[in-house]
């Protein structure tokens, strides 16, 4: 089977398969409204239980052995062989969010079953929470902020904060994954920044085609303002950006981390931070949340978000549409908008 291609498809028109939907009762609230589920309805045969936050009980094993199609989200239980065998009509796996890593594994590729995820709507949010950083960072706006706290007669205290410009800034951006893509798209198309990539496994063309400039992460940090993390959490990437990186950055640069908390060394960060006058803004940490002694949550030069970067809310509502929409698409027998293979599920976040 060619990749990309359905296992099967349909013989003639648009088909009503059987469907199930995996997730936690929270996230099924949350993701499926009135809206989501009346398209649910017109597009899939459905059954009870209507969804399921576990697979194990007789009654959810009988609903099995007839699905399908399972749409999952947050709180899927792992597909194993067990889950398997029990859905001997198995053809489709449509995550209504973003890493399928906690709930597919090579028992799900080994079958031959396809899967598909709805990272690309969830890179949205984070693209555009990670643009609103790198502005507000350019002018060290949230940094300011904290300061105006202590300062109130006397304004002179921003001029401690070095370029506080807008215009002619450079951004390195390590990783061209979803979000990085588009983070670079926003910030080229105001056209405030040069941009760098780092991303070893990138085309560079596909890079220079978006007008940005592909480089090492050595060429990167002495010319970045704006150090930007979009790459996936792997044991290759774990402490990418450590003591000697952080060192390597421009006096004034900031971080910025919506990616994963792993990707930087945490106590070189809060070193870098204390000592060297590094600025960041991390919405993600390593632990997750910090230690309550931290040091990073004092500095006025960090600013720490709960993970917010991400879908929540209304916003996970975009993940289900693309799910259904792969729905539609495997029901008429089209391609998939955003398939899993194995190649992709090893670089996932």
């Amino acid at each position: 089977m060619p990749p990309g291609r359905f296992p099967t498809a349909p013989a003639a028109g648009p088909r009503r398969p059987e469907t199930l939907l995996v997730m936690d009762r929270d996230t099924l609230r949350t993701q499926f409204g009135e809206a989501e589920l009346a398209r649910l309805r017109a597009l899939a045969s459905l059954g009870e239980p209507l969804a399921a936050h576990e697979l194990e009980s007789p009654r959810v094993r009988r609903r099995l052995a007839g699905t399908e199609v399972l749409i999952t989200s947050w709180g899927c239980p792992p597909l194993d062989e067990g889950v398997l065998r029990a859905a001997p009509r198995l053809r489709a796996v449509l995550h209504a969010a973003g890493s399928v890593r906690h709930h597919v594994g090579g028992a799900v590729l080994d079958r031959g079953l396809l899967v598909t995820t709805a990272a690309g709507a969830n890179a949205e949010p984070v693209a555009r929470y990670t643009l609103a950083a790198i502005l507000w960072a350019f002018k060290k706006a949230p940094f300011l902020a904290a300061e105006a706290r202590r300062f109130r007669d006397d304004w002179s205290y921003r001029d401690r904060h070095g370029e506080l410009s807008g215009a002619d800034r450079t951004v390195a951006l390590v990783g061209f994954s979803r979000t990085g893509r588009r983070v670079a798209r926003l910030l080229l198309g105001l056209g405030l920044a040069r941009v760098l990539v780092v991303d070893p496994v990138a085309d560079p063309a596909e890079i220079t085609a978006e007008g940005a400039e592909p480089v090492t992460l050595e060429q990167a940090l002495p010319r970045a303002d704006v150090l930007s993390l979009h790459a996936p959490s792997l044991p290759r990437t774990r402490h990418l950006i450590g003591a000697a990186e952080l060192a390597a950055l421009p006096p004034g640069a900031v971080l910025v981390n919506t990616a994963r908390g792993a990707l930087v060394d945490t106590a070189a960060l809060e070193r870098a931070c204390a000592e060297d006058g590094l600025y960041a803004v991390l919405d993600v940490t390593d632990p997750e949340p910090l230690p309550p002694s931290s040091p990073l949550y004092d500095l006025p030069n960090v600013v720490l978000t709960p993970h917010v970067a991400g879908s929540l809310g209304s916003e996970t509502r975009r993940m289900a549409a693309a799910a259904l929409d792969e729905l539609e698409r495997y029901a008429s027998g089209a391609p998939p908008a955003d398939p899993v293979t194995r190649q992709t599920l090893e670089v996932q976040a």
